[in-house]
């Protein structure tokens, strides 16, 4: 049994995509399961800002690896790659049609592929870093790492406490090679940014572009205009307002959220109240996600503007049917 993998930018609509195409699929008997590829849609407590299935959705498509984890909790590609296998097998074992879904792409990858991931620090490594990174702040690491390893510093916001601790353990390691070519020049492949993470290897064509997947699977990328994408995108932020994402997002940094947990979308902009700045970091994190998605070997592109999700999952039954 072939996996289904739906990728897209935020507001495109996948979620709507993929209740309609399983109803496509239990009407021709069989039993899909979405299993999310988002890297915030972990947390329990976010479920507005990130988009979580709502309720009503999750009672057409059951859902996995959504809202299980505590605020407080860090969260890495490896830890995800694990889970995700160990879902999709298990589904494909039972007879069951894993759905993939999902907006950040190293964590599609990380779903579909065998990744080379990092080990974890040995004790007291990242106590040491802690404690400094306590001590001197963010930026002043983030100087040291620019000194010692100007390649990583390079993919990695100087406030981004996680990343720069997590980098600088794994220069204590010699576990982040300079990944520029003998001879010098610029890396083969930059990850775009935002997709990218500390436990992940230096990104070779042949984990996150290639077409070596666990199991066949059909990739499908799902597009819209850019006019009615950002349209899409700025209806979908007030939705959430509308919701009670603000609420959502001051319960959450009471209740210590871990830095992991605040890079989703609109957590820092909501915390200060410029909603105008969440709607421009969306938008923005959108046309990464299209630049990841046109870089993905084998994907079947659907542009979905004007299109009603059912005449979408009618489109991805007969590509499943066709083998392409």
């Amino acid at each position: 049994m072939r996996i289904i993998a739906l990728f897209g930018p935020t507001g495109v609509g996948k979620t709507a995509v993929a209740v309609a195409l399983a109803a496509r699929l239990r009407a021709r008997g069989e039993d899909p399961v979405a299993v999310s590829a988002d890297a915030l849609q972990v947390y329990a407590g976010l479920e507005i800002l990130t988009g979580v299935a709502t309720r009503a959705e999750q009672a057409q498509l059951e859902h996995r690896l959504i809202s299980f984890l505590p605020l407080d909790a860090t969260f890495s590609v490896g830890q995800y790659a694990q889970l995700a296998h160990a879902e999709i097998d298990g589904l494909l074992a039972e007879g069951r049609r894993p759905l993939v879904v999902g907006g950040t792409g190293l964590y599609l990858r990380a779903a579909l592929t065998e990744l080379s991931l990092r080990p974890p620090p040995p004790e007291g490594v990242r106590e040491r870093w802690t404690a400094e990174l306590e001590r001197c702040g963010a930026p002043a690491l983030h100087a040291r790492l620019r000194e010692r390893a100007p390649w990583a510093a390079a993919g990695i916001d100087p406030n981004d406490r996680q990343r720069v601790v997590r980098a600088l353990e794994l220069l204590d390691l010699g576990e982040l090679p300079d990944p520029s070519p003998p001879g010098g020049g610029p890396p083969a492949l930059e990850p775009p940014a935002r997709a990218s993470d500390p436990d992940a290897r230096p990104p070779h064509r042949s984990e996150l572009w290639s077409e070596e997947l666990r199991h066949p699977t059909l990739l499908v990328g799902l597009t819209m205009q850019r006019a009615a994408l950002y349209a899409a995108i700025d209806a979908r932020v007030e939705a959430m307002l509308a919701a009670g994402a603000r609420e959502e997002v001051r319960r959450a940094h009471a209740a210590g959220a871990s830095e992991t947990a605040r890079k989703a979308l609109g957590f820092e902009e909501l915390l200060a109240g410029d909603v105008e700045a969440m709607k421009r970091r969306t938008r923005n994190y959108a046309k990464r996600q299209l630049t990841w998605m046109r870089k993905l070997a084998g994907v079947r592109v659907i542009d979905v503007t004007g299109r009603e999700p059912a005449s979408t999952g009618d489109e991805i039954v007969e590509l499943l049917d066709d083998g392409r």
